[in-house]
């Protein structure tokens, strides 16, 4: 058997490298902070879109083929409270729209970290 060995694997197409039929590599991921709207580190995310307090598209490099893709995010209250949530839409090919509340109300959190899976 050989050991393949490599630092740096890229797909043709500038994406994330996948295997065929393996679909637990992440599409795209995304830390930044909606305080300054600034994006920390990324893989297929081209931009921050600031919506609202709170409200934050976060744009693909790569499109989608599909809105059935699933997201993971988290988002880190600014004070601990006992209502915080973050949560995304999923309702386009090209963006996730991304929701940060603390005690009822959209506020901007310091960080904010998304992953998607599927839908490419």
């Amino acid at each position: 058997m050989s050991t393949i060995k490599a630092n740096d694997i890229q797909n043709t197409s500038g994406g994330i490298p996948t295997v065929k039929g393996q679909d637990l590599i992440p599409k795209a991921w995304v830390n930044f902070s909606q305080s300054t709207n600034t994006i920390r580190d990324s893989e297929n995310i081209s931009s921050l879109t600031d919506i609202a307090a709170g409200n934050t598209n976060v744009n693909f490099t790569i499109a989608m083929n599909d809105a059935l893709y699933a997201t993971a995010v988290m988002g880190v209250p600014s004070v601990v409270h006992l209502h915080n949530h973050t949560y995304c839409w999923l309702n386009t090919t090209t963006y996730i729209r991304a929701v940060h509340w603390e005690n009822n109300a959209a506020v901007d959190t310091v960080a904010l970290n998304v992953v998607v899976l599927g839908g490419q």
